[in-house]
């Protein structure tokens, strides 16, 4: 009898191998949770080219910011460009609203939209690159310039693929008013950038 009940012990046991799941206490979904993360890691990254920016307006006598060797910084170009890219993130709100109203069309009209906005905001940017008459190499302040503004054309260009895959997405049907997620979180990211970018622009540009 004792004999018998250890096989059904251990073929009771089978059942459990591995961890345990993971306990849901958090409301906020995993995929949401991660992307927020990011972004906090991301300002940090910001963060630190800031200090240098900082460091050289603020700290490092004999240094001053632009004009500097007869070279200005295209401010009206990066003004317009800058309304371009704030426009992005109002059609994408305008697609992230119309598919939770159930408007496929706004959906696809507005991702299409976001997408076209951000290719034209980084088409301009590097335009700017070629065109602004200096290089990183040539000055302190030439060389945060780019590093900042580079950093954050490598998050727009992140942005653009994400925005890519989702406007495919939409015009597959693989978003609905219940299941919209995919376009959630790619949108955080978008904004993120689109945030993050007014920081650049009002810092490096105007101030």
């Amino acid at each position: 009898m004792e004999a018998a009940s250890i096989p059904a012990a251990h073929g009771h046991d089978d059942h459990h191998h591995g961890p345990p799941p993971a306990n849901r206490s958090s409301r906020v979904e995993p995929a949401l949770l991660g992307m927020m993360l990011f972004i906090i890691s991301e300002i940090m990254v910001f963060g630190a080219f800031f200090t240098a920016y900082f460091f050289i307006r603020v700290v490092a006598e004999g240094h001053t910011w632009f004009p500097v060797d007869g070279k200005d910084l295209p401010v009206a170009v990066a003004g317009v460009n800058t309304a371009i890219l704030v426009s992005s993130s109002l059609t994408l709100h305008w697609a992230q609203t119309s598919i939770k109203n159930g408007n496929r069309f706004g959906l696809q009209a507005g991702m299409t939209a976001t997408f076209l906005l951000g290719l034209t905001f980084l088409f301009i940017q590097i335009n700017e690159y070629v065109h602004i008459g200096f290089a990183p190499q040539d000055n302190a302040q030439a060389t945060v310039f780019f590093s900042l503004t580079g950093l954050h054309g490598a998050h727009v260009t992140i942005g653009l693929l994400l925005l890519g895959m989702v406007t495919v997405r939409s015009f597959r049907g693989h978003f609905s008013p219940e299941h919209h997620q995919g376009l959630e979180v790619p949108g955080i990211y978008w904004h993120f950038v689109d945030v993050m970018w007014i920081v650049v622009y009002t810092t490096i540009y105007v101030i």
